[in-house]
């Protein structure tokens, strides 16, 4: 997992948005082929192949050796990123790869010999355009769909290599026809859906909603596999050396990361809020998947500025400076953006068709790269209202992104933007607003800037040490707030987190948790308490690797274990997702105590606290609503195999459809909203919702009713606690 940079992708409830059936399976499988076009590493990619080796041979936090034991991992760990599932190669082509360049594996990238790897991803190559080959031909040809007693195993991560190519068809054959029921199950309920948006166009909340191409499952597929094939002759160099040193890396520890030039760029966005573009945000387009369009256009940026471009736009064509333009119809978005984005200064040309235009009607526009600030990113701060007893209470909300922090920008003597700034600022704004106590959200926020979350955490705390650093060779450091005792906000104070709290997040919020500052609500984080070194120097690309670790002053890790909230709620977020499952972590342990001084007495409240919190919880029609989300996503994650057989599929999905319909209907009902008559308009009306919000700017998207509720439940039980402590105030 890159530094969390997908980190928010796998939440399984964050809205009704997100329960959309996912029926697409992925497929890793392919047979032996003619050869592909030869790819070899560049100078310059070698090079970083011995850089990155030495480094983490070295510098790694565990100190452990690239030695023949080690290079046998990575080798498992690189077929497995080809072949996740076991699919691909044959189990005596893995024995012929072990012998041959396991004990050697990593001695060879330290010398910079990338001819193993290289070797390895010619024959992967090779069997994916085979594969789908085979799945072509066999596309030609009727399926049976109607098999009761015939299974497809799902979860194959763990599961032996097949021994023979007939096995391997085998294989690929009921992947085909599972791919084909899930196909027929989609057109089915999207033509139902179309139906029911033609009976009531309300569904659709104002907005488009064109239906996909009128293809049948086997066009779809046969289109499918087409472009995949196509695109298996766009792999680069990059991508080969990005997957062997990411193995590498990842036999280490998950956020040991490398970053290829484009990919790098992406890193850098993250961290300091800035991306070098154009200044447009892209998308699939709805009613053909092989267009990208223009969803929207960012203010003040150079496709803003050129007034030639517009929302709905479709590109076709991309060339960078003088260079000969590029055809991307069919590329993934991602690989679009990765030719839109260049250094500032820089010129790219895109080739544009407007909604419903000809061919012939295509534009061509030239544009200067430049710096894209993306405001809507920071910190943003509102209030919301509480009323109790016929009395009004006001708290104000912090919402925070990321630790963010321009480190290159204030490198350069120039304006910059840091996190620490924006909430200094959000809560002297808020403080004069007389507001009962502040939430500071860390919801989805991946971590960032340590120097950051010092400086946050000295804004609520008097003084004192924040977080332990320890090294390789166990030196350990304090990081300690440094602003003489100064104090932004003494009130009290509540901090929200789920799984996708990460690193920086958990620092902060272990922290207050310690001195007893205030409360933490939510679900327990990451357990991301790994410091990583940016290497920015690299010859070709850009690095993460991981030297140090994280320890609460307390002495505990944040590290694996992740912060534990004094009050729980429902954890709306995939349980594979997070520090414990990943491969490889590093392990949670102790060191001895900081000295610090507690500012609180929060822990003595808190089973009154949870108690009245459980009690609230159990009536809210957003909560429970979650609570059943999430049992029935449970009970379909735990399925590792499917039935090929349509009827029982059906059947099966049917049961799930109206289990999810239900939940919502009740939800509905207990806020005073009509509920949906079938499945079909249930899933035309988030369609029409999904779309609208996507028109809306981050900063002035309202929170839909099932995230707002852990706000609201946190403002609660800041209030209750606020009550009870002058109540003992006055007792005393």
């Amino acid at each position: 997992m890159k530094l969390q940079i997908i980190a928010c992708a796998v939440a399984i409830a964050t809205g009704g948005l997100f329960f959309n059936h996912t029926m697409n399976e992925a497929i890793a499988a392919t047979e032996p082929a003619s050869t592909s076009s030869l790819i070899r590493p560049s100078q310059e990619q070698a090079l970083v192949s011995r850089q990155l080796a030495t480094l983490v041979d070295r510098q790694h936090y565990l100190n452990m050796r690239l030695d023949a034991e080690t290079s046998n991992r990575i080798l498992s760990m690189y077929l497995d990123s080809l072949d996740p599932d076991h699919t691909l190669f044959l189990a005596s082509e893995v024995e012929q790869y072990k012998k041959q360049y396991g004990s050697t594996f990593g001695a060879a990238l330290k010398a910079g010999d990338l001819a193993g790897p290289y070797a390895i991803h010619e024959q992967y190559r090779n069997r994916l355009k085979a594969f789908y080959q085979y799945m072509l031909m066999e596309l030609k040809t009727p399926q049976n769909l109607n098999q009761p007693d015939v299974y497809l195993e799902t979860d194959r991560e763990k599961a032996p290599y097949f021994n023979t190519e007939a096995e391997l068809h085998a294989q690929w054959k009921k992947t085909l026809v599972s791919q084909l029921i899930n196909l027929t199950i989609i057109k089915e309920e999207e033509n139902a859906k179309q139906k029911a948006l033609k009976a009531d166009p309300s569904l659709a909340n104002g907005q488009d909603l064109t239906a996909s191409e009128d293809l049948t499952p086997a066009q779809t597929l046969t289109k499918r596999y087409t472009r995949q094939l196509e695109r298996i002759s766009r792999v680069k160099s990059d991508d080969v050396l990005d997957k062997t040193l990411n193995a590498m890396l990842a036999t280490y520890d998950p956020h040991s990361n490398y970053f290829p030039p484009v990919d790098a760029m992406e890193l850098n966005r993250q961290t300091t809020l800035q991306l070098e573009g154009i200044g447009v945000a892209i998308r699939p387009d709805r009613g053909n998947e092989d267009y990208t369009k223009i969803e929207s256009i960012v203010d003040g940026g150079p496709a803003s500025k050129s007034g030639q471009i517009k929302s709905g736009d479709r590109i076709i064509g991309v060339a960078q400076n003088g260079e000969k333009m590029v055809d991307v119809i069919g590329w993934p978005s991602s690989e679009i953006v990765g030719l839109i984005r260049g250094k500032r200064g820089t010129k790219v040309t895109i080739k544009l068709l407007g909604a419903g235009a000809s061919m012939n009607q295509a534009r061509a526009v030239t544009l200067t790269r430049d710096v894209i600030q993306e405001e809507d990113a920071g910190v943003k701060s509102r209030v919301v209202d509480i009323t109790r007893d016929g009395k009004k209470h006001r708290f104000g909300v912090l919402e925070i992104p990321s630790f963010y922090l321009n480190y290159r920008a204030r490198r350069a003597g120039n304006d910059y933007r840091s996190v620490a700034e924006d909430t200094n600022n959000a809560l002297k704004s808020l403080a004069a607003q007389n507001i009962d106590g502040v939430i500071i959200d860390l919801r989805n926020n991946p971590g960032g800037s340590l120097e950051e979350v010092a400086k946050m955490l000295g804004q609520v705390i008097k003084e004192g040490p924040v977080v332990q650093i320890r090294d390789g060779n166990g030196n350990v450091n304090v990081f300690n707030d440094t602003d003489a005792g100064a104090q932004t906000y003494a009130g009290p104070l509540a901090v929200l987190i789920n799984l996708a709290s990460a690193s920086a997040s958990e620092i902060f919020s272990a922290a207050i948790q310690d001195y007893d500052r205030g409360i933490v609500i939510g679900s327990t984080t990451t357990g991301k308490g790994t410091a990583q070194v940016q290497l920015d120097n690299l010859a070709y690309g850009q690095a993460t690797l991981t030297q140090r670790k994280f320890y609460r002053i307390t002495g505990g890790s944040t590290q694996n274990k992740g912060v534990i909230p004094d009050i729980k709620l429902v954890d709306i977020y995939d349980e594979e997702f997070g520090e414990r499952k990943a491969k490889n972590a590093l392990k949670w342990d102790t060191i001895p105590t900081a000295p610090f001084k507690r500012e609180g007495d929060v822990k003595s409240y808190i089973p009154q606290l949870a108690e009245a919190s459980k009690q609230r919880v159990a009536l809210d029609p957003q909560f429970n609503y979650l609570a059943t989300r999430m049992a029935i996503a449970k009970e379909s994650k735990d399925q590792k195999k499917v039935v090929l057989d349509i009827d029982q599929r059906k059947a099966e999905l049917v049961a799930l459809e109206q289990r999810t319909l239900a939940a919502e209907n009740k939800r509905r009902g207990l806020t005073g909203q009509k509920p949906f008559q079938n499945w079909e308009s249930y899933q035309a009306s988030l369609d029409g919702l999904a779309e609208s919000r996507s028109k809306i700017k981050a900063n002035l998207r309202p929170a839909l009713p099932e995230e707002e509720t852990f706000v609201t439940e946190a403002a609660n039980i800041l209030l209750d606690y606020s009550q009870s402590n002058k109540k003992m105030v006055q007792k005393h």
